[in-house]
């Protein structure tokens, strides 16, 4: 079997999927295969032909950002595809967005956070920061001052400290997140910036960076400590969201039946929805009595 060449692969089959025309390129004579030619990408690109040549067939697997810049715009590739190529040229990925251009979510995902009315969810960029939430987890976060960035909330806000049944494992967890997303654009300024903020407050902050400690998260469980509802053991999923490379769906949920359960049904009921300006509208159900909520706390919330 012949080595494996992902990148030639790559740039063959764009090749091919590119006509002269779509480059301003006259058809020219007989082509015996679809698209460009070699010599036609190199000189698109600014590079030599046997440079292109070695790309292709793999002698060369190491291209320079420069070189692949020029081959995303020969090849008119969108962002998935960049982002592919340049992982298959061992280069980070290229399409952050530029500083001052905020991430959206996507509509559909949205909507979907809306509807999601029994379980906390959110949406977070590759630097924590945080994109949108629906109603529950308004709530369930409701009691903290800082919360535009999950590790600004976990490091600087003295609430994290008592909402986190044990803050040091999560906050161990936060810092070995944004550490292994820090390895997609390692000298962006928005990473720069959020890093010396919180270092320069934060001793345990300095000291969870400094460990170099790589964390991608799946599935955890968490205990927290709600001002209002008491004691929850929630279990947390975290889902990478493909159309936007960098985002990802935290959605939080108990055990079907367990006191978690039942405080959580209770914590929607007791706050109003936020999202979408409709303010006042209340999530889960009904909201209880004051009576039905001191009882409540009383028997410790069982």
């Amino acid at each position: 079997m012949r080595p494996v060449n992902a990148l030639g692969d790559f740039l063959r089959a764009r090749r091919a999927a590119v006509s002269p025309l779509d480059v301003g390129l006259p058809p020219g004579g007989l082509r015996r295969t679809p698209g460009l030619r070699r010599e036609e990408v190199a000189a698109l690109a600014g590079i030599s032909t046997q440079y292109y040549v070695r790309l292709e067939q793999g002698r060369e697997r190491s291209p320079s950002p420069q070189i692949l810049e020029a081959l995303v715009s020969v090849f008119g590739l969108d962002a998935p595809a960049i982002n592919h190529m340049y992982l298959l040229a061992g280069r980070a990925p290229a399409t952050l967005r530029p500083e001052n251009d905020r991430e959206a979510v996507a509509p559909g995902l949205q909507r979907l956070l809306q509807m999601w009315t029994g379980q906390p969810a959110m949406v977070l960029d590759r630097w924590h920061n945080v994109l949108a939430r629906n109603a529950l987890a308004e709530a369930l976060t409701s009691g903290f001052t800082i919360t535009g960035n999950y590790v600004r909330t976990t490091f600087l806000d003295p609430v994290a400290r008592s909402f986190h049944v044990d803050w040091h494992k999560a906050a161990r967890a936060v810092a070995a997140s944004l550490r292994a997303t820090a390895g997609t654009a390692p000298n962006d300024p928005r990473l720069t910036r959020l890093v010396r903020e919180v270092s320069a407050v934060s001793p345990d902050f300095r000291r969870y960076w400094a460990d170099h400690e790589i964390f991608e998260k799946g599935s955890d469980i968490c205990g927290f400590s709600h001002p209002v509802v008491g004691s929850l053991e929630l279990v947390v999923e975290t889902f990478t969201v493909d159309r936007d490379p960098g985002q990802r769906l935290i959605v939080y949920y108990a055990e079907p039946g367990s006191p978690s359960a039942d405080a959580l049904a209770l914590l929607g009921s007791v706050h109003a929805e936020p999202v979408g300006g409709e303010v006042g509208r209340p999530v889960g159900g009904t909201a209880p009595s004051a009576e039905s909520l001191s009882r409540w706390q009383k028997n410790g919330g069982q």
